[in-house]
């Protein structure tokens, strides 16, 4: 028993070694494509291009460097280099954490500065896979969170705030494009609600940061009566419980009235000590503006109701959705 346990501790320490080698490779090699990008750039500048290599820097760089190190030096990934120093002028050392090359690559190829920024923090700190970072930029993640905040709020930075915005974790619209249903499901909840369970690691990926689940159909009992909640999570970094009700309908009062019910009796049956206020959000198929304008969605900072796509949609739809949200906003 005691030589497979030294076995084991030999075996964890190994792979905790390869572990550190490979971040440490990676946060290397990162470094030095920046470097790269830098000579390129500054001999691009120097005006030396013509005189010693003609137009052909790019070119002729990649078949030295294959010549000498093998793939990698492709002219398109030479490009990148270049474009990564060009984005970032000062190397980000403070937001890149250990994120690929190829994460990297995607990230840079977005005009908006902010944007970037943002997708660089957010697929370091939560580890995105290249998949996952790809979707969330086809699907407008950044675009969706920044749609649901105040003009004057924004999406406030936790690098120069400690302040948490519960609005920076609530997105709409939803994009929920990987649930295979039929294709009008009205008045069939429980259909959505299995299938967002059936997908629960896509739907936490797409809930966002800090979101872990804890149940579904969750009941709440008073002296009286039952009563169930479509889904319960725990948010870890805003310290509170986030109940869901899904919808397959338009948003209606009766839809406010039940959530503000839920988050009520959540707060005084179930919320810790320690817990912020339950937030509550209401995934309905279309919003009223009258509505959510003369209702406590207006003003409240529990109660959230938003819209969710079972397709995903074009960049012009989305842009389109986002536009009009942003200039309902404006008019508030």
């Amino acid at each position: 028993m005691r030589t497979s346990k030294i076995f084991k501790d030999i075996e964890d320490l190994l792979k905790a070694a390869r572990s550190k080698s490979y971040y440490a490779v990676n946060s290397v090699m990162v470094e030095t494509y920046w470097e790269i990008g830098r000579r390129i750039v500054e001999e691009e500048q120097s005006g030396k291009i013509r005189a010693e290599y003609g137009s052909k820097l790019i070119e002729n760089l990649s078949k030295y460097l294959t010549d000498i190190f093998g793939k990698g030096f492709s002219e398109a990934n030479l490009l990148n280099m270049r474009n990564f120093y060009i984005a970032y002028p000062k190397f980000p050392r403070h937001c890149l954490g250990n994120l690929s090359w190829s994460n990297i690559t995607k990230i840079i190829r977005l005009d908006n500065i902010e944007e970037r920024d943002y997708y660089l923090k957010e697929a370091a700190e939560q580890n995105w896979s290249y998949r996952q970072l790809e979707r969330n930029i086809k699907t407008g993640y950044y675009q969706r969170l920044l749609s649901s905040q105040n003009k004057e709020t924004g999406l406030v930075s936790q690098q120069t705030s400690n302040i948490i915005n519960t609005k920076e974790f609530i997105k709409d619209p939803y994009i929920l494009e990987f649930l295979d249903l039929p294709e009008n499901i009205e008045g069939k909840e429980n259909l959505l609600e299995e299938a967002l369970i059936d997908n629960l690691q896509k739907f936490l990926l797409e809930l966002g940061k800090g979101f872990s689940f804890v149940a579904r159909q969750f009941r709440i009992s008073t002296e009286t009566e039952h009563f169930y909640i479509d889904l319960v999570f725990y948010n870890y970094l805003l310290k509170c419980f986030v109940v869901i009700d899904v919808k397959t309908t338009k948003l209606t009062h009766a839809h406010i009235g039940q959530m503000d019910m839920y988050v009520r009796m959540f707060d005084q049956l179930k919320r810790g000590e320690d817990d912020n206020p339950t937030l509550g959000i209401i995934l309905c198929t279309e919003k009223s503006e009258t509505i959510v304008k003369y209702s406590i969605l207006k003003d409240s900072q529990q109660i959230f109701a938003s819209k969710y796509k079972r397709v995903l949609p074009s960049e012009e739809e989305l842009a389109d959705m986002i536009s009009k949200r942003n200039l309902k906003l404006l008019e508030k």
